[in-house]
């Protein structure tokens, strides 16, 4: 009885010392980060700014794999369905975190119970833009304008169900106004039908928004944050603008498969928590026009399951639903 009560003892400490072991040793190969749009886009913008420090803290490859499709859902999906083992990742944006449950009948995937929370880090308000041709300065000018011309303003969004294409719903449902909705498959085509004057309103996120914007190749009107912007100094926020209480800010955040161990989760929350200390990645992100904003594993669930009704009852406000 004794010699057995040993050899457990002895299997335990083995067994103890493996896990030690195990959380030590991660990562020790390539790591991926999905994302669930096309390159190019403001999501893409942001894994760039960060990867590069990633891999230092991690001592591993960090790689950026896209798969767009169904507002980011195809990515989700891959995301949810992968081992949790740390080794994939999501970065996510508000559609696909907390909008796309709310629009889609037959989601493949549900954020709060298929992933557990790596990171918040990020803030993002939008910018609502117009073409050049638009005869309009001013958000109050552009309302007057659309009144004036109803049926004839096209919206582009990165795709149904974004923020990019609930956003502008919330404004029509503010103003009153009718616009038509044209979807595209991410924002870099739609900016380019924005240029173009295919379509000639546009709410998109302000690091794409301000380049098009100090480029001449697009005009910003406001910006739907309760404060200005640095990335767009000059330009008037949408409650500034006359419309009361318009403050819609979007955010982004890392994902990983639920049921990715606690001391992982802990080492890759950590990782970004010093990225995001960093003075040099913070002042990147206040330049392009995002605040920083992170939040660790816990906080950022909580912030989930506080988000996911607020934007429920938004995408029902504007009536929009995907099969």
């Amino acid at each position: 009885m004794l010699f057995s009560k040993k050899i457990i003892s002895f299997l335990a400490t083995i067994f103890i010392a493996f896990q030690a072991n195990s959380a030590t040793a991660y990562p020790d190969k390539p790591i991926k980060i999905v994302i669930g749009f096309p390159a190019g886009g403001p999501l893409d913008q942001h894994a760039r700014l960060l990867v590069d420090k990633l891999q230092t803290i991690l001592g591993q490859p960090v790689l950026v794999d896209y798969k767009p499709g169904a507002g980011g859902s195809v990515g989700a999906e891959s995301v949810a369905k992968s081992p949790a083992d740390g080794y994939t990742l999501m970065l996510a944006n508000t559609g696909v975190s907390v909008i796309n449950g709310a629009l889609y009948s037959k989601l493949p995937y549900n954020t709060l119970r298929d992933f557990v929370p790596i990171a918040r880090t990020a803030q993002q308000p939008l910018a609502l833009l117009v073409n050049n041709a638009v005869p309009a300065k001013t958000l109050p000018e552009f309302i007057a304008y659309t009144r004036k011309n109803p049926g004839k303003i096209n919206y582009g969004s990165a795709g149904n169900g974004g923020i990019s294409h609930i956003v502008p719903e919330m404004f029509k449902t503010a103003t009153g106004l009718f616009m038509v909705h044209i979807p595209y498959r991410g924002s870099a085509p739609a900016f380019t039908d924005l240029m173009g004057g295919q379509v000639q309103f546009m709410a998109e996120s302000i690091p794409q928004a301000a380049n098009y914007h100090k480029q001449g190749k697009v005009r910003a009107l406001a910006v739907t944050s309760k404060e200005r912007n640095p990335a767009l100094p000059d330009i008037p926020t949408v409650i500034e603008s006359g419309i009361k209480g318009f403050d819609v800010v979007g955010f982004y955040g890392f994902l990983a498969p639920a049921g990715t161990p606690k001391d992982v989760v802990a080492k890759l929350s950590d990782a970004f928590k010093q990225i995001m200390n960093n003075p040099d990645v913070r002042s990147r992100m206040v330049t392009q026009g995002t605040d920083p904003a992170f939040l660790g594993s816990d906080e950022f669930g909580q912030f989930l399951a506080l988000q996911t009704p607020l934007w429920a009852k938004a995408v029902l406000a504007s009536g929009a639903k995907l099969d």
